[in-house]
């Protein structure tokens, strides 16, 4: 079997699908990847035995059908060094040594059986089908994937909940201390369904989605999930269980609301959050009048920091203590320029919201709170 490919085109897909291929492997055959040439189409297919990523391209020349797998770490290396230039691959299938030709050189190299690799999973008759847009999806998952749990003990908490009806898909992530909920107006479904992405397949889709317009359709069973995208397709095995009610956790009635400038909010609380306890990373927001002074100290080292910085709040004084680090992550993950941060009282979760919506989205973001020692 004989084909001609670009040495560019061939090494940036088989760059994106190899993000799947786990450091160590159960089966040896998954340190590989999988390639088919059939009708002058190439495809190559990448797998950790849960998550599948698979892609195509359209070779020159080529003379035969078959298809083989070869170590993806050599492949990838020896093709990181050239540059763009034609590649012809020729492969003898009885013993599948593979010779590849460029332009000053050759490489030869050992594939191995095709028949070993592992086979990707079918959905089966009850699948439902959404139509997302790439960039709807990867503002979703953007937004809310930084909130996913690592806990053995609740695994429905480490992925990404898509809660689709007929008028929208809400993208829900949570670990305990933190919850985001975004909605978008943009795509729906033809009925209510729901499922659990986890979190490496949610990752590697954000890093396709970057390259990639149009339309993504997406199917999905009780145990697994195919996202067709232009030039790619990823089959994943889903988190099965019953994700929490996010709704109700979510505090309704919040008198206390501040408006802010997110920029200067974040600067502040990099800068106090230095002179926070090491154990605890608490940090406390005190609200009067037009104005929220951030303090923070370490009893252990008595060292101690506050600032003041201008808000819009009329509401009665106020103090609540949060987790820095999780306080400032939300703030990254916001991009509007102002936010509202409404609070009920100090012992219920304070809520975070952009000041102006982005269109056809409705962004929530929720922070339990810390007791305060004062």
């Amino acid at each position: 079997m004989k084909f001609i490919v670009s040495s560019t085109a061939l090494f940036n897909h088989l760059q994106a699908i190899s993000r799947v291929i786990n450091s160590k492997n159960s089966l040896p055959i998954l340190d590989c990847f999988l390639m088919e040439l059939q009708d002058g189409t190439l495809s190559m297919t990448a797998s950790d035995n849960e998550t599948t990523l698979s892609t195509s391209i359209e070779v020159n020349e080529y003379n035969g059908d078959g298809r083989f797998a070869v170590s993806s770490k050599t492949l990838l290396e020896a093709l990181k060094e050239i540059s763009e230039q034609p590649l012809s691959f020729e492969i003898n299938m009885s013993n599948l040594d593979i010779e590849i030709l460029y332009q000053n050189g050759k490489y030869n190299l050992m594939g191995q059986n095709a028949d070993e690799y592992p086979k990707a999973q079918n959905l089966g008759d009850n699948t439902v089908q959404v139509t997302i847009g790439a960039d709807i999806l990867m503002a979703g998952i953007n937004r809310s994937i930084f909130a996913t749990a690592d806990d053995e003990l609740r695994p429905v908490m480490n992925g990404i909940y898509f809660d689709i009806t007929t008028e929208d898909i809400t993208f829900v992530a949570s670990d305990g201390h933190k919850l985001v909920r975004c909605k978008t107006f943009a795509a729906r479904g033809d009925e209510k369904a729901a499922f659990i992405l986890p979190k490496k397949p949610a990752n590697l889709l954000k890093n396709l989605l970057t390259k990639e317009e149009g339309d993504v359709q997406v199917a999905f069973d009780d145990r697994n999930a195919s996202f067709t995208l232009e030039n790619y397709r990823m089959i994943c095995r889903l988190i099965e269980g019953r994700y929490p009610n996010y709704n109700s956790v979510i505090p309704q009635n919040n008198p206390h609301k501040a408006t802010i400038d997110r920029a200067s909010f974040i600067s502040a609380l990099r800068r106090v959050s230095v002179f926070s306890s090491q154990s605890s990373s608490l940090i406390k927001l005190s609200l009067s009048e037009n104005q929220m002074k951030i303090s923070a100290q370490d009893m252990d080292f008595s060292t101690s920091a506050e600032e003041t910085v201008i808000c819009q709040y009329d509401g009665n004084p106020m103090s609540i203590g949060f987790k820095s680090p999780f306080l400032i992550d939300i703030l990254n993950n916001i991009a509007a320029v102002n936010i509202v941060i409404e609070l009920a009282d100090p012992s219920r979760a304070g809520v975070v919201v952009p000041e102006e919506q982005e269109e056809n989205e409705d962004l929530l973001m929720l922070l339990m709170p810390m007791m305060l020692n004062d």
